[in-house]
């Protein structure tokens, strides 16, 4: 890992993760990363993004500060053609690739094996099959991971820390965005005329797959709109808890 600059050198990656996230929370997104920056050496940290509002804030100001780190997205086969569209807006921006991850299991496959459109009956397990699985393996050869999280998305985000040790992973995790709210997202892509997913425009506030993802009414929580009719508002990427197999 690399030393930094005076101003990043006092927080490094071997101290306590409370004390980091205590630091860390007095800095902007920007800064966080520019810490993220200068305190790894290249090929140690990665980016992950669904191609959210959140993920388009941090795209563009992470590539401001260094447009070597990848990005991953996860490539489940059943993203909305407004995504996949917005995923090449963002290359032609930015001149960068993101690095697509996907499952070895082809949807043919996993019908087989599993039965035909799996995500009607547990969605649990097809996120396991299609994202969970494929990230952990993609993240192996990293030591941090960042990603667009927001508290107050869900009660399942509002303990996170800006730093903190993934224990699915095993790697450190780090969430620039953790203390903003929606309208400071919003705020920022307006204010840098970013492009976004058409579908915030049509009801959506949390996009993921087709057959997992409707429109959220006034009042709902923005990930409410997310496996309808299930006890579930995460895939498991973000989970604290290793979920039981």
């Amino acid at each position: 890992m690399t030393q930094g600059n005076k101003e990043y050198a006092m927080l490094s990656p071997h101290d306590d993760t409370e004390e980091l996230h205590i630091q860390l929370m007095k800095r902007t997104p920007f800064e966080i990363l520019t810490w993220v920056h200068e305190t790894f050496d290249p090929g140690e940290v990665t980016m992950a993004t669904g191609f959210g509002a959140e993920g388009v804030c941090l795209i563009d100001m992470l590539t401001k500060i260094n447009n070597r780190i990848p990005i991953l997205y996860l490539d489940t086969d059943v993203l909305f053609q407004e995504t996949y569209q917005l995923r090449i807006k963002l290359q032609d921006r930015y001149g960068i690739r993101f690095v697509r991850i996907a499952s070895s299991l082809s949807l043919d496959r996993q019908a087989v094996q599993y039965g035909d459109r799996l995500w009607e009956r547990d969605p649990d397990l097809c996120c396991t099959l299609r994202k969970t699985d494929p990230l952990k393996e993609a993240l192996r050869p990293f030591d941090a991971w960042i990603t667009g999280i927001r508290r107050d998305q869900s009660s399942a985000r509002k303990n996170a820390k800006v730093i903190e040790r993934d224990g699915r992973y095993g790697l450190l995790k780090v969430n620039p965005l953790l203390g903003w709210s929606r309208e400071e997202v919003w705020s920022y892509i307006r204010e840098h005329r970013l492009p976004y997913n058409p579908l915030y425009d049509k009801g959506y506030s949390s996009i993921g797959c087709i057959h997992c993802t409707t429109p959220v009414s006034a009042g709902e929580d923005e990930r409410a709109g997310r496996w309808r009719g299930f006890q579930k508002t995460e895939c498991g990427l973000h989970n604290r808890t290793l979920p039981s197999r």
